[in-house]
């Protein structure tokens, strides 16, 4: 019988931890996102890709450090009230689940998108309410099925993007246009390096997940061990992959035909440049495995906003029905509870709304906020320890504000910033009106 962390079964394995993470960052950011982030810095895209590698690096040594240290549910908020204080700890688990729904909704909106290229008379709508009931009963299976169907559907998509980036290449060599497509239309840096830094947002968006190891530390066997080793994988495996496919894919067509510019999203990049090759059924295939990818990573980002609202009952900051588990082990009520982004994204859709860049984009800017705390926590519990000053922290926290600052000059992400601070203010006084104070004592008496 596994071990079990506040009613939570301790059943998942450093493989199974890496799959959960990889099916929650894998999808959207670079699937669909990615045809907005080739409109603004053209084929230097490769290089957007390239530059915003640190900061996944850092988070991801960040958490290899403390996750073990704090392995229970809600990570995050147990980082933020050691380090700065029970405010921050409130403010920061509220915040995950509110850009976990955001960022659920949004993935169902991008299935409705990509549905539209077999069946373009049928409504949005449809597609995103039949992914949204899948996902829910995906999630309602005990954690040990849920992982081995987690780490099934996640291998499948690496395999998937290993595949299109030696396919591609292959295309690339024997074309009789070779690799001149990176230059032939405006030179490699069409925008200049301000498209390059437009372009970080949405690029830094393709990382986001890896934080679902700490999250899923509550439920793992051995955190000490697991939580740092998955951690590594994922991370190094996200920036070979992502680098070499965004290359593959400006050189196998012109960057323009493939660029969103207007802020309305038409298909995956992906499945353009196949569709584009005119190899038959190609396009299909690869429409195919976005669907399979986006789908992935819902039913992961659902798992992680429901164990976060889940941890934040259980530590009294929401009403406590949301922290109980039935007989296998399995919060159903914070399940449901976490569905919201979905009925959003079905609601919309009915009023032929497209919504994935504002929904994405708002989880986005919360996520990252909180990729911030993260390394700001690790410098504090690096200090604590007397360790060596994480310079590499620091230069996360960086990226993080430049990433963030682009946000109001980018079409479709304009109101995304203004929204999540709306959101902490709130919370705030929330926060002041119930506990009467507000606490920022850096975790001083602490015992960690």
């Amino acid at each position: 019988m596994a071990m079990r962390s506040g009613g939570l079964e301790r059943a998942l394995s450093s493989w199974q931890q890496a799959m959960i993470a990889m099916g929650g960052t894998i999808g959207v950011g670079l699937f669909l996102a990615s045809g907005t982030t080739i409109g603004l810095a053209g084929p230097a895209v490769v290089l957007s890709y390239a530059l915003a590698a640190p900061l996944p690096i850092s988070v991801g040594l960040a958490l290899a450090e403390m996750a073990p240290a704090h392995a229970e549910p809600g990570a995050f908020g147990a980082y933020a009230e050691a380090y700065i204080g029970k405010w921050a700890s409130f403010a920061t688990r509220l915040s995950y689940w509110f850009a976990e729904i955001f960022a659920v909704g949004a993935m169902a909106s991008a299935i409705g998108v990509y549905f539209e290229f077999w069946f373009d008379g049928i409504p949005s709508h449809v597609f995103i309410g039949a992914a949204a009931l899948l996902a829910v009963c995906a999630n309602a299976l005990n954690v040990g099925r849920f992982a081995s169907l987690e780490s099934v559907l996640s291998s499948i998509k690496v395999l998937a993007i290993a595949a299109f980036v030696l396919f591609g290449t292959v295309l690339v060599v024997q074309s009789h246009t070779g690799m001149t497509n990176l230059v032939s239309d405006g030179g490699f840096l069409p925008h200049g390096f301000g498209g390059i830094w437009l372009s970080l947002t949405l690029v830094v968006t393709s990382f986001l997940g890896i934080e679902a190891v700490a999250v899923t530390a509550g439920e793992a066997k051995q955190p000490e061990r697991t939580v740092p080793r998955a951690l590594f994988g994922v991370v190094g495996s996200l920036v070979l992959l992502y680098v070499t496919a965004m290359l593959v894919i400006v050189a196998m067509t012109p960057w323009r035909s493939i660029a969103e510019t207007n802020g309305t999203l038409t298909g995956s990049p992906f499945v353009i440049v196949f569709r584009q090759a005119g190899i038959p059924y190609a396009g299909s295939l690869m429409n195919f495995v976005v669907i399979s990818a986006a789908f992935t990573a819902l039913v992961s980002h659902l798992y992680l906003s429901s164990r976060m609202l889940f941890s934040l009952a259980r530590s009294g900051y929401v009403p406590a029905p949301f922290g109980t588990v039935d007989r296998r082990g399995i919060p159903l009520r914070a399940l449901g509870g976490s569905t919201l982004g979905m009925c959003l994204a079905v609601i919309f859709a009915l009023f032929g709304r497209q919504v994935f860049l504002p929904m994405y984009g708002t989880g986005v800017v919360a996520l990252l906020s909180i990729w911030m705390l993260v390394l700001v926590c690790h410098v504090r519990y690096r200090s604590r320890r007397g360790m060596k000053f994480p310079v590499l922290s620091v230069l996360g926290v960086g990226l993080v504000v430049a990433a963030l600052s682009a946000t109001p000059w980018v079409e479709g992400l304009e109101w995304t910033l203004p929204i999540f601070v709306g959101w902490i203010v709130l919370i705030t006084v929330v926060y002041k009106l119930r506990y009467k104070t507000l606490s920022f004592d850096l975790g001083e008496n602490r015992d960690v």
